[in-house]
Order: structure tokens, then C-alpha cells, then sequence
């Protein structure tokens, strides 16, 4: 969805179209959830202070989040995309993926009555990418926004990789990126200069990962709820978030889209642990877990503590999640993909 929350209060209070729009608190400590286009014309952006926010844009009028609105809608979306396949993986309120490959109707044209469908039901637009896997169609979603599609063909898949800034990978933030600029790398045609071996030595672990991102390999399934182990919800950062109070301010907003998402499984799936993740800046994670069916803001604030506390470098990612009955597998690092 194309600025989600933001184009439903513009939606829903008509005075506010054509202003710069964000969504999120406005104290001191505020943070905006997300912001129309016409406050990122100023440079503004999610995650971002509301008093550095104000400063780039002082005429950017700030309205608080309505999460009961967002879900009702995010309902209705979800119930559009089940209409043409099972396949259906939510990522967040606003963002799922679909696996339309059983399905007769050509993609393209799939897309285009998807997105009708959601504007004429919400009045909200949508954009759509369209690819062979997962990794791909994150991409090309980014590509034609706002309320445009992006079709990256299978034949068309190195050429399009090859091209592509590294920054659009994901997993890449501000630090990442700089130094991949040392090592002389911009584009993914030239990661794809470098052996497993050489990036695993410049990047650990993430190494294996950019060596398949970079040839646009993603071998991911789309994974319905039903299918699901665990069910999370997280956000990779532009900007690392450099204290314990920094996440405090982005834990709110991750644990009600959590709730929300639980909501519509709770008769269906029982809740046996909850667990917070974080990344930090040199890549290394932690994931913090404990006992308990109650997936509440305060039970995740001590295990954010308790992850905090392990490092106390700079966070890159926060994620919230549950784990269901019957899968006792400690959780494997799964990609940010919002």
C-alpha cells in the first residue's frame, strides 16, 4: 500500500489533502510512524523524529495513529488478495506477498484488477512488483510508487540485478553501503565480482546472503498463516537506533501490527512463547524469548532490555514475534523485507 496509515487519515479528513501528512507522536521523544509524499518531498521520512521532522518540514501537520482504522482496513485488503490465491503471506498491515503461479490470468493484468479492487473498496491506491521470487518483487514494488506496478520477468532477471544500486538489497543500510563504496562496489553487477569466500570475510554470515542477493536468487516460499511456525512483525532502519530508549519508541507500533495479525488466528493458533530480535550494526543478532501466551507491550519491553543489554551497540532491525504450539525450534534469522 502506498503510504498506508498516512493516506487513510488524508482519506478520512478530507482538509488534510495536499498538506504534508505524517502519522506518529509529536512529543519530544515522538516518532513518525510514516508520512505522505508530500512531506517526503522535504526530506522527511518513517522512523524519523517528529522535532527533526518538523524542522525539514514546518508546515507538516502530525496526526496520531489509529491502529483500530488501520486494521479494519488492512481486513478488507487481505480478503481482496485470498480471492485469487491461498498463497497469501502478510508482512505487515499494509504489505503482503501473493503467489499467483497456479493461477490462469496473466500477472500483469492480475495486478492491475488487484489494485482496482483495493481502490474501489478503500479508496486507497496500491503498488504492485511482480517477479519470480520474493526477493525480486520487494524490489520492483518500490519501482513505479506511488500506484504503479513493476514486472521483472524471469528472462529479464540479470539484467535487472546487474544494475540495480546495492542499496536496494536488502539488509543494506547507510553503514553497509559506505563500506561498500571502499571496497569499490555500487552496483550488483560489481558485488557479483566477488567469491562467497571474499564476502564472507568482509561481511560474516551476511556475506553468503549478498553473493545470491546480488544475482537475484531467493529461494523463500510464499508462506501462508496456517503454515507458519512463528509469526512476527520487524523493521530494518535507514538510521541505526543508538540507545535503549530509541527502541523503546519503535516498540509500540511493531507489537500492535503483532496484535493485530494475532487477532485474526487466536481461535486457531495457540500462543506458547513470545520473543523480540535484534540486529545490530556490525550484523550480529540476538533473539530474546520467553514463556507466555500474553503478547502485551510490557512483556516485550523487558525482553527488549534483556536483548539491549547483551551488546548495547546500535540497532538495525527490531522484530516482535510469537511462536506457536508444537514448534519448539529456536528461530531461524529471517530476512526484513519493510
Amino acid at each position: 500500500m502506498d503510504c498506508f496509515y498516512a493516506a487513510i487519515e488524508v482519506r478520512d479528513r478530507t482538509e488534510l489533502a495536499g498538506h504534508p501528512v505524517g502519522v506518529g507522536g509529536r512529543s519530544q521523544r515522538g516518532v513518525l510512524t510514516t508520512c505522505n509524499y508530500e512531506a517526503r518531498k522535504f526530506g522527511v521520512r518513517s522512523a524519523m523524529p517528529a522535532f527533526m521532522a518538523l524542522q525539514r518540514c514546518p508546515r507538516m501537520i502530525i496526526v496520531p495513529t489509529r491502529f483500530d482504522v488501520y486494521r479494519r482496513e488492512s481486513a478488507v485488503i487481505r480478503g481482496i488478495l485470498h480471492r485469487f490465491s491461498p498463497l497469501v503471506e502478510p508482512l505487515s498491515l499494509d504489505e503482503a506477498y501473493l503467489d499467483v503461479s497456479a493461477h490462469p490470468g496473466a500477472p500483469d493484468a492480475l495486478a492491475e484488477v488487484i489494485r482496482a479492487l483495493i481502490f474501489r473498496k478503500t479508496r486507497l491506491t496500491a503498488s504492485a512488483g511482480i517477479a519470480p521470487n520474493k526477493l525480486l518483487a520487494k524490489i520492483a514494488s518500490d519501482l513505479n510508487k506511488p500506484n504503479g506496478q513493476c514486472h521483472v520477468r524471469a528472462e529479464d532477471v540479470p539484467e535487472f540485478i546487474a544494475a540495480l544500486p546495492v542499496r536496494k538489497l536488502w539488509g543494506i543500510g547507510q553503514v553497509t553501503e559506505q563500506k561498500l563504496e571502499r571496497l569499490g562496489v555500487t552496483t550488483c553487477a560489481q558485488l557479483q565480482r566477488f567469491t562467497r569466500a571474499e564476502l564472507c570475510e568482509h561481511f560474516g554470515k551476511f556475506g553468503l546472503e549478498l553473493y545470491e542477493q546480488c544475482r537475484g536468487i531467493d529461494h523463500r516460499p510464499v508462506e501462508p498463516d496456517r503454515e507458519r511456525k512463528s509469526l512476527s512483525n520487524e523493521e530494518t532502519f535507514s538510521q541505526d537506533l543508538i540507545t535503549l530508549e530509541d527502541c523503546e519508541e519503535r516498540l509500540p507500533d511493531l507489537v500492535e501490527e503483532l496484535k493485530s495479525e494475532l487477532t485474526k488466528k487466536a481461535a486457531q493458533r495457540a500462543v506458547t512463547k513470545i520473543f523480540v530480535k535484534l540486529k545490530f550494526n556490525d550484523f550480529s543478532r540476538t533473539t530474546v524469548e520467553r514463556a507466555g501466551p500474553s503478547p502485551e507491550l510490557d512483556a516485550f519491553r523487558v525482553l527488549l532490555h534483556e536483548g539491549f543489554a547483551r551488546t548495547g551497540k546500535p540497532v538495525r532491525l527490531l522484530g516482535v514475534g510469537v511462536r506457536f504450539a508444537g514448534t519448539e525450534t529456536p528461530d531461524k534469522s529471517q530476512l526484513a523485507l519493510l
